[in-house]
């Protein structure tokens, strides 16, 4: 096929360019308008070309593209958000993206994009009693996709429209990647305008980029969750518990004791999954010295790491400016999990380029 594209919607921080650059997919431009994530995609993709704002897009005038991708809003979709669905301000964004897509296959005698990929939270298989799902996937195919029989959508389907193959999976970052990342539930649909390609993307098994070790000498990656009371050469390996904020103040609320203990932690769990607007604190402490530890929340460079990002892709924009802690954090939280997006972009250049 030669070289193939990749064009961004909501860009962000650029987890899908990023993803698609490691598998040989060229991003080609990006949509984004908060400054900060901007600021930063500019440092990493000089040659990528920012569109702005995705309401004033035409996508039958924007370059077209092999490979279109949007991780839509998610705050009125999310089981902690207002709930109010598609029909929210914020997630009936999703209906601008199906828009250009519609727009540019129109304007390219149905030739792109050749496969669109979505991305949002798990909320978005349940809002609005499960209709707001049937309204994404009769989006994507022009047709009305009834709700199974059990009354809910599985956590992994299959749908074929007039000229579309689709196939969708809730993937956990927290099992893509060694050392294991944050656990973040995420659905990823693969709709395939060209052929019946989408479960070959999205279910075929296949090699995985492994995370870059983090940490300086005698140390352990940031993103690491198997603990012990081990003496290491070089330093002492950490026990770290992280809060399960909402479960506790859940219980706390509540006066669930259980469950209020519970929510300090155990062992092996995951970090909690990231979020835009909270930073959860961890206990941190060593085998050997329970008391001499502390509360407190991770860094900046510790949160890519459990996103599986590389260290520092957030801390310079552009102009070589250092991007500050609270937009740091925020873009962190708005992301994408890289292990999740490399399987999914590799899987595009497998079955686009054999």
């Amino acid at each position: 096929m030669g070289e193939i594209t990749l064009g961004s919607l909501f860009d962000g921080i650029g987890v899908f360019p990023l993803a698609a650059r490691r598998n040989g997919i060229v991003p080609v431009w990006a949509s984004e308008i908060v400054k900060a994530p901007i600021s930063i995609t500019r440092r990493h993709f000089p040659d990528m070309e920012h569109l702005g704002d995705i309401t004033k897009l035409d996508g039958g005038k924007i370059p077209p593209v092999h490979v279109l991708t949007f991780g839509s809003p998610c705050q009125n979709l999310s089981q902690i958000g207002n709930r109010t669905g598609l029909a929210g301000v914020k997630s009936s964004l999703f209906f601008h993206a199906i828009r250009i897509i519609k727009e540019m296959r129109d304007a390219t005698d149905k030739q792109y994009p050749i496969i669109a990929v979505w991305e949002n939270v798990m909320g978005s298989l349940s809002s609005k009693h499960r209709l707001d799902y049937a309204e994404v996937l009769r989006a994507f195919t022009g047709a009305s996709i009834p709700i199974p029989a059990s009354g809910r959508w599985a956590n992994a389907g299959m749908v074929r429209g007039p000229g579309v193959d689709l196939c969708w999976r809730l993937m956990d970052a927290q099992y893509w990647a060694v050392p294991r990342l944050a656990r973040r539930q995420r659905i990823f649909l693969v709709a395939d305008f060209g052929g019946r390609r989408a479960h070959r993307i999205l279910f075929k098994p296949r090699p995985m980029f492994q995370v870059s070790p983090a940490g300086g000498k005698g140390g352990v990656p940031a993103a690491q969750v198997h603990r012990g009371p081990v003496i290491e050469a070089g330093g002492r390996v950490p026990i770290i518990r992280p809060f399960q904020l909402f479960r506790m103040r859940g219980a706390a609320n509540d006066r669930y004791h259980v469950q209020f203990r519970d929510s300090f932690g155990f062992l092996n769990d995951p970090f909690p999954t990231l979020l835009a607007g909270t930073v959860y604190p961890f206990a941190f402490y060593f085998a050997d010295d329970p008391l001499g530890g502390c509360v407190r929340f991770p860094s900046e460079l510790e949160c890519e790491r459990l996103m599986g990002l590389p260290d520092g892709w957030t801390k310079y924009g552009a102009e070589g400016e250092e991007i500050s802690p609270g937009q740091r954090y925020r873009a962190l939280g708005n992301a994408i999990a890289l292990p999740c997006a490399d399987y999914i972009m590799a899987g595009i250049k497998e079955v686009l380029d054999p």
